[in-house]
């Protein structure tokens, strides 16, 4: 991927974000929005939140910036005015730039490595807090009230990632924020920023034969019905405990209607046993409606008969000898989302919980969206630029490809974003670039 390409993927962003509503009027719009966004968004790429003041430095002293050559900002705003321009602009206005990425990717047929069970694509969905405070709040925030009578104001969204067995990377996908009126308790929102979501991007991503990954919370009647009627299958974790009438079935049901497969798999210097339990056509809930699922368990132990996994899904796949081991792997990926999405926005150098700026309206949002959408682009380069992927396999964490990111942008001017990345090249003597011995 040259820096052309690079550029194309800027120029895009920009484009999306010069169509932001601006309902700035007079002296007060001498900044363009995409030069806003722009501003935002490189705050979030770079993880510095001193860009924007190091490079109004570095075009004090060089004449040019690398805001100017790498994210094609012609003027940088103060932070002031870029939370107040931004403040009223939906999350949703950026949602065309995550279907971009994610068309590219099916175009270069990168996806296709994604496949799983039946050759679907694993879509894991969770949902996590973005930000919190005790004291600043607006409209969109949640609020959750403790025993001392405090109160927590916090957003939070859906992060639906498309995930697989044996693939380290999550590919986030459109987000939805989750409002005050979804509920009062973290299922309630939960659910119903889900079943929202899937009414919005059934008719996007189901013809890729998808199927949604949850905890227990998704696995209930009415959420499994909204999946297959959006034309989803589904792998949903399923607990004893919130499902009595299915696991009163399961417990009295014999052979051959419950089933049995054990295999074995080496795992460093020993073998693990994987012991599969499944039955088909099981009630999910009581009543002459109840929604028939399959159900399928998987225990793992070690040599000595340790359990070291035991967990349970429902789908709505048809469980065979054949494709259970695949149905429990696919099930397993669900952890994902929290590891390598979730956790990885909070922990690994996006600090998806700080406050970036919380404004009254729609700013924490779509700060938030800005930030993922960050996190989607550098998984998008991991794919598809090679002297990038190298960069990042060779340093030790993702903080310190972000640390030297910082420090290279803050004093060096770079004419574009090759330059750069030759630059990180030839100082890990790598690729290329390495020198003969």
């Amino acid at each position: 991927m040259s820096h052309k390409r690079w550029d194309q993927l800027v120029g895009s962003l920009r484009r999306t974000l010069a169509a932001l509503p601006d309902r700035r009027t007079g002296d007060n719009a001498r900044y363009s929005m995409e030069d806003i966004g722009l501003s935002a968004f490189a705050v979030f790429f770079t993880q510095s939140p001193s860009f924007l003041s190091a490079q109004n430095t570095l075009r004090k002293n060089k004449g040019r910036s690398n805001a100017q050559s790498l994210f094609q900002i012609a003027q940088i705003p103060c932070d002031n005015h870029i939370r107040q321009s931004l403040d009223p602009v939906p999350p949703d206005q950026l949602f065309p730039l995550y279907d971009e990425v994610y068309q590219a990717l099916r175009q270069t047929g990168l996806l296709e490595s994604f496949r799983s069970v039946h050759q679907t694509h694993l879509i894991a969905l969770d949902g996590t807090w973005c930000q919190s405070s005790q004291k600043i709040h607006c409209d969109q925030c949640s609020c959750l009230e403790h025993k001392s009578g405090d109160k927590t104001y916090y957003h939070s969204a859906l992060t639906p990632v498309i995930v697989a067995p044996g693939q380290p990377e999550a590919i986030p996908l459109r987000p939805e924020f989750i409002t005050p009126q979804d509920g009062h308790t973290k299922q309630d929102c939960e659910i119903a920023a889900a079943k929202r979501w899937l009414q919005k991007n059934g008719a996007t991503y189901s013809p890729l034969k998808a199927t949604l990954l949850g905890d227990d919370l998704y696995s209930h009647q009415p959420f499994c019905r909204c999946t297959l009627l959006n034309n989803f299958h589904f792998i949903f974790v399923c607990k004893p405990d919130s499902h009595t009438t299915l696991y009163n079935w399961v417990n009295l049901l014999q052979a051959p209607h419950l089933r049995t497969l054990k295999t074995h798999a080496k795992v460093g210097a020993h073998f693990h046993t994987y012991t599969y339990r499944y039955a088909n056509a099981v009630p999910l809930a009581e009543g002459q409606d109840a929604l028939r699922v399959n159900w399928c368990e998987l225990t793992e132990t070690d040599p000595e008969g340790k359990v070291l996994y035991l967990n349970s899904w429902v789908t709505d796949f048809p469980i065979t000898d054949q494709n259970v081991p695949a149905l429990a792997a696919a099930g397993r990926a669900r952890w994902k989302i929290e590891n390598e999405n979730n956790n990885t926005l909070k922990t690994k150098g996006y600090h998806l919980e700080h406050n970036f700026g919380h404004g009254k309206k729609q700013l924490a949002s779509l700060l938030t969206a800005l930030n993922i959408l960050a996190f989607l682009y550098h998984t998008f380069l991991a794919f598809t630029d090679e002297n990038y992927r190298l960069i990042r396999a060779t340093l030790p964490t993702r903080q310190t490809f972000f640390d030297d990111l910082r420090a290279l942008t803050r004093y060096i001017l770079f004419p574009n974003w090759d330059a750069l990345l030759d630059f990180m090249l030839r100082g890990l003597e790598i690729g290329p670039y390495t020198k003969p011995t």
